[in-house]
């Protein structure tokens, strides 16, 4: 389970770098920003789950490969994003597979270290849409998490199916790979149809 922690959640920071450095060459900012904000995207997650659940210095401080795929990932994203074509999707999709990824790593990761089940969800949770936000802060976008639409959710669902599979005594992929998929999907289709979380009542105009 160990190893293949590592793997999704290195898989899972380079989603989350590219859609940090997209977003960062959107703006546009130099070399230097989208190197910035690919690292921030990319690990800010998972350093605020370690701090959290207490596993000290944070993976990325202690395994010089958590450094370097949000750094390539950044200058991959600075130096061939005319490629990737429509910036907005490609932003989208690498950032619902992020979430995908690190909703299971972060909610298995806090069960190792002890979390009981519901507070290992939520870390999921917290693990997923930490980059997130630290990305639309810097680039000074309202983060998605904070507006109407279904991202949070999605995360949340992904880390209680993780939960539940490591509960029921499953193991390796059959505990991470459903609930990254499922958060993953959940999250495009959330998008293509519009679907939203409710806003108070008389605020649909604004």
């Amino acid at each position: 389970m160990s190893t293949a922690l590592v793997v999704l959640d290195l898989v899972g920071i380079a989603a989350f770098a590219l859609s940090g450095a997209l977003v960062a060459v959107r703006k546009p900012l130099d070399v230097f920003g989208v190197l910035v904000l690919a690292g921030a995207t990319g690990l800010g997650g998972g350093f605020l789950r370690d701090v959290l659940i207490g596993a000290t210095p944070p993976a990325a401080l202690q395994d010089w490969r958590y450094l370097l795929v949000p750094f390539v990932a950044g200058l991959v994203a600075f130096r061939f994003h005319p490629a990737l074509g429509r910036v907005e999707r490609e932003i989208a999709v690498f950032d619902a597979a992020g979430m995908g990824l690190f909703c299971v790593t972060g909610a298995v990761k806090s069960l190792e270290y002890g979390l009981e089940p519901p507070a290992a969800a939520l870390m999921g949770m917290v693990t997923a849409i930490g980059g997130g936000v630290i990305r639309d802060v810097l680039a000074g976008r309202v983060p998605v998490v904070l507006r109407e639409e279904l991202y949070a959710f999605p995360a949340l669902l992904g880390a209680i199916l993780a939960v539940t599979a490591d509960e029921a005594g499953l193991h390796g992929g059959w505990v991470l790979i459903p609930g990254a998929v499922f958060a993953f999907t959940y999250r495009m289709v959330a998008l293509r149809r519009g679907w939203q979380a409710p806003l108070p009542p008389g605020m649909d105009g604004y």
